[in-house]
């Protein structure tokens, strides 16, 4: 759409098409709410964060765009390794065992983002490319209710646009977080440096097998961060990311232009990953290193009157998990169901904000300490993560372990740094290392239902009376313990009808909103 069609006024204005605002949009707009986006880039525009995971396609399946990524021909990603220890095996997160739909892709994200923000246009949103917000007007009667927003198009045009409910998809920039509510926190954990390039005529992960060229990730033989190995449709893309201050420690050395000391510190940490640089031999690069600050954040607030914050506009991770778009979806989501709820009439604003929060601070959390807790097996040190927790967070994340990872539900109930490190043991076993080969020698030793996903979460104690001296029977059943506590996070969709304040999504077309967890029913 051209600038002269930017109207005065719209109900819903949605800042970012992206993946989070782009699903926010096309959510609001199948309900029947009118809906703008504004979009500082013309698409399709390059993005770092190719690698999705199987929850994705449940949320794409929502706003009718599952078909048409499946139809686009990205790369399908039937599973991730993960090589912590270059003196043991490599675990294997698989995706397709047994369903084959249940498998991801690896995708380029500028056709990825177009189709999602083409796909929010044919469902009604009003898409405007090449349109930067500049500054958020407040109301007058309610200091924190946004309620216009400055504009400028990259052809020189400007304007205002009013607005009844605004949904901030601003991404890294985070309009209403870092200009206005000034709340976003880094998580001084997982300071780190990511740079990566593009590589073609690679080998593959385990060719001929049902694995074959899976996602690939390797921790650094130093212990100072890790490299992934992602094939796309025409290329693999391979990436290091590095503990902020060793990337500077190692580059302080280099000399050069900028883009040769680049170059150079990239092309250094890849002889520190035996198994890429295996599949590397006889491999082209692209020529061009990219880098950015990999600082993970977030925010104690993801919503207020008639707003709410999605996407790494709200908050951002570590991509060790390939966790952004599963997050950016699940917040848009979130964000849809609850300004949906409160236009009816259904909740009480005051409520929805309240739900809103909480369950994109919990889903953040779940992801944060998932990933401390590989930082933690690859670079070996006990990590002090406090500081980096909210107390209310953890508390919804992980209260139904709790009893478990303190052997007694009538201990201190706060938080302390014990008990995260002992959440973040119970929770590195979600990435131990057992393969599909070994889970099914396990299943044939031990009762079957101590692996079934409905049965009971085993603690560690209970394991190891189960297992006894037998390590693959403790590998699998702390695995597989681990993931049912994590289902949430990574190998479900998160549609279950999890609830905050007494509410849950319900998802029905026509009828998406929150409701008591008691009246949903499961779409």
């Amino acid at each position: 759409m051209s600038t002269q069609e930017i109207p005065a006024h719209t109900n819903i204005l949605v800042i970012g098409g992206g993946p989070a605002g782009s699903y926010a949009a096309t959510a609001l707009a199948r309900e029947g709410f009118e809906v703008t986006i504004f979009e500082r880039d013309h698409f399709p525009r390059y993005h770092i964060g190719e690698s999705m995971l199987p929850s994705c396609r449940p949320f794409m399946n929502f706003i009718g765009a599952e078909e048409k990524v499946i139809n686009h021909g990205f790369r399908v990603k039937v599973g991730a390794a993960l090589k912590f220890n270059q003196t043991k095996r490599e675990g294997y997160t698989d995706f397709i065992n047994p369903d084959p739909n249940h498998a991801a892709w690896n995708v380029e994200r500028a056709e990825f983002d177009e189709i999602l923000l083409r796909n929010a246009g044919e469902n009604g949103v009003r898409v405007h490319e090449g349109v930067s917000v500049g500054s958020i007007k407040f109301s007058a009667t309610n200091p924190t209710q946004p309620v216009s927003a400055s504009w400028k198009s990259d052809i020189g045009a400007t304007g205002e646009i009013k607005f009844n409910w605004l949904v901030d998809a601003s991404g890294r920039a985070g309009i209403m977080s870092t200009r206005y509510l000034k709340n976003r926190k880094f998580n001084k954990a997982l300071r780190s440096v990511a740079m990566w390039g593009y590589w073609t005529g690679t080998g593959m992960y385990a060719p001929g097998t049902s694995r074959e060229n899976a996602t690939w990730l390797e921790a650094l033989t130093d212990e100072s961060g890790w490299a992934w190995f992602i094939p796309l449709q025409n290329k693999v893309s391979v990436g290091i990311v590095l503990k902020e201050e060793s990337s500077k420690a190692k580059k302080a050395d280099l000399t050069g232009t900028d883009d040769e000391r680049r170059s150079q510190h990239y092309h250094n940490q890849l002889k520190l990953v035996p198994g890429v640089t295996k599949l590397l031999e006889g491999a082209t690069f692209l020529g061009e290193v990219q880098t950015a600050g990999d600082y993970s954040y977030s925010s104690p607030q993801h919503a207020g009157p008639n707003y709410r914050i999605v996407g790494d506009a709200g908050a951002f991770i570590d991509p060790f998990f390939s966790s952004g778009v599963h997050l950016a979806f699940g917040g848009a989501l979130s964000a849809a169901a609850s300004i949906t709820s409160s236009i009816r009439g259904e909740v009480t604003e005051e409520n929805a904000i309240r739900f809103h929060t909480e369950k994109v601070s919990t889903s953040y959390t779940r992801f944060l300490v998932v990933v401390l807790s590989a930082y933690r097996q690859i670079t070996s040190q006990s990590v002090a993560v406090l500081s980096d927790i909210e107390e209310d967070n953890f508390d919804r994340a992980f209260d139904f372990i709790r009893p478990i990872i303190q052997g007694s539900s009538d201990t201190d109930p706060t938080v302390t740094e014990e008990m995260l490190q002992s959440t973040m043991d119970f929770c590195e076993h979600a990435l131990g290392l057992t393969d599909p080969e070994m889970e099914n020698e396990v299943a044939k030793r031990v009762d079957p239902t101590l692996l079934e996903d409905e049965g009971p979460i085993l603690g560690p104690k209970d394991v190891m009376a189960i297992a006894g001296d037998d390590e693959e029977i403790e590998a699998v059943l702390r695995r597989i313990n681990s993931r049912k506590a994590l289902e949430v996070v990574h190998w479900q969709p998160n549609f279950r009808g999890e609830s905050f304040n007494g509410l849950a999504i319900h998802l029905e077309r026509g009828k998406l909103g929150l409701v008591k967890p008691e009246t949903e029913v499961k779409a």
